[in-house]
């Protein structure tokens, strides 16, 4: 109980606050529930349908591929930072052992920027533009079909209560036919059988009126489901319709639909787009160029740095060992170059220090540009692949806004031609109505004085029934037929 007054709560808030102060004064109804009328009804479709809500959504897509293109016009900025641990220990390199008795520990950083143009550069951002506002066509194409399907769904609730009223109307005539036939009887002019089948029409009249009361319930469900919210109880449809012959032509409803028809204008949107594929698909056959620069640098630090000292004391005897070696062969002395190698506790301390590197003091590498123009000759026929894909799905493209130009004329004639149809249907539909009326009240009156059955009166009451039944359908018909002409169209025509 709660949930469902919270439903109506929401219901009477949102249909406030779309029509302001005059809606927040009429929002409720004399039966306690929220009233809704079709442009509410409409409006809320619009911002709770699932499926609209849906193609909206897709729109994000086109807008994301669009970035994308207008962001390839732009380099590319690529940054990295990198650090590796390595055990000591024999490394083999192209088949040469190199023992390092230490740790080691690495870092390196680069700053890169990438370049990349070519034909298909200028032509995809287009491409994407096109394809944007073939979604957003199809926004309103959804749109459109939303407040078609809810003006639909719409009516046929109003032309559910309408024949639910009706059954009333007819119960209480079945009513007052029975209280006619007991007081016949009871004074000699009527027979039990009379009495017997004016019981028999007052239940068919009360199942009837209880099947139409249901079927009002059900197609309010269909309603609220194509309008994406829930339904409050005891909701009320009061938009009012009139019937009256179309104030336009078919060649104005043509033209006005091959101009403001949302599918028609993006299948014409997405043949452009498909033209451009074509160009960017033969981009394939030019060159492209890419330019790439950046900055670099490393680090590279042996966790025990004594390795280093040991090193270079090592180096230090290997080079007093080869000046004996020189000064027996008779060479010059090298022993001034092996005392700078000699490794002195400054000497060491200094070895130590430029070897903590890791992880940030980095070694620049040196500044360098290129740039590679690239041509393709032969890539086993995929650009022409490429091409022929393209020009297909151009071809295709093409086909199809022809085909749902043909489908809009056909369509919108058809429509025209119905609603023409419907009024005069519903002229003659109420002039039938009016003379079973007339027929019913005089069939009563005969039956009163005696000048007719309760056959006769039974038989008035049938075609009564059957010929406002008929009116109704055709009114809605109508109605529905006018909707179903601007949902062909695109446009609102009223």
């Amino acid at each position: 109980m709660h949930s469902t007054k919270l439903v109506a709560a929401t219901l009477c808030v949102a249909l406030a606050a779309l029509h302001g102060r005059a809606v927040r004064a009429q929002s409720i109804d004399s039966t306690g529930g929220p009233v809704l009328t079709l442009d509410q009804a409409v409006q809320m479709a619009v911002r709770h349908n699932p499926l609209h809500l849906q193609v909206i959504n897709d729109r994000r897509n086109a807008t994301a591929n669009r970035k994308a293109a207008y962001g390839a016009l732009l380099p590319r900025f690529d940054a990295t930072l990198q650090g590796q641990y390595t055990q000591s220990g024999s490394t083999s390199i192209q088949g040469v052992q190199f023992a390092v008795s230490s740790d080691i520990y690495q870092s390196f950083y680069s700053l890169g920027l990438t370049y990349n143009l070519g034909w298909s550069s200028f032509v995809n951002p287009r491409l994407q533009n096109a394809n944007v506002k073939a979604a957003d066509a199809d926004i309103v194409g959804s749109r459109i079909t939303v407040q078609s399907t809810v003006t639909q769904d719409y009516l046929t609730v109003l032309q559910d209560k309408a024949k639910a009223e009706l059954q009333d109307t007819l119960v209480a005539q079945a009513q007052i036919q029975l209280d006619l036939a007991k007081a016949k009887m009871a004074v000699g002019s009527g027979t039990q059988l009379d009495v017997s089948k004016a019981q028999v029409t007052l239940g068919q009249a009360q199942v009837a009126g209880l099947q139409a009361r249901n079927q009002v319930e059900i197609d309010k469900l269909r309603l609220f489901q194509e309008m994406g919210v829930p339904e409050p109880p005891n909701v009320q449809l009061t938009t009012q319709f009139t019937v009256q012959p179309p104030a336009f032509s078919v060649d104005s409803v043509l033209e006005l639909a091959r101009q403001q028809n949302p599918t028609l204008n993006a299948l014409r949107v997405r043949s452009k787009a498909a033209s451009l594929g074509v160009s960017s698909a033969k981009s394939s056959y030019f060159p492209t160029l890419q330019l790439s620069t950046g900055l670099s640098g490393f680090t590279y630090e042996y966790a025990n740095p004594q390795f280093l000292v040991q090193q270079q004391m090592l180096n230090a005897a290997s080079c007093f060992s080869e000046d004996s070696m020189r000064v027996g062969a008779g060479l010059p002395s090298i022993a001034s170059a092996c005392q700078q190698a000699v490794v002195t506790p400054e000497r060491a301390a200094q070895i130590r220090a430029a070897n903590n590197q890791f992880p940030f003091n980095f070694t620049k590498q040196p500044f360098s540009v290129s740039a590679i123009l690239s041509l393709p000759i032969f890539n086993n026929f995929q650009r022409e692949q490429q091409v022929e894909q393209a020009e297909a799905s151009r071809n295709d493209a093409d086909y199809r806004a022809r085909a749902q130009e043909l489908q809009l004329t056909a369509d919108v004639t058809a429509a025209y031609l119905t609603l023409q149809t419907q009024v005069k249907t519903v002229q003659l539909q109420e002039q039938n109505a009016a003379q079973a009326r007339q027929q019913l009240d005089l069939a009563e009156t005969r039956y009163k004085v005696g000048a007719a059955t309760y056959l006769d009166l039974a038989d008035a009451q049938a075609t009564y029934s059957t010929a406002e039944n008929d009116r109704i359908n055709a009114v809605y018909q109508y109605h529905k037929a006018f909707a179903a002409l601007e949902s062909a169209v695109g446009h609102p025509l009223r």
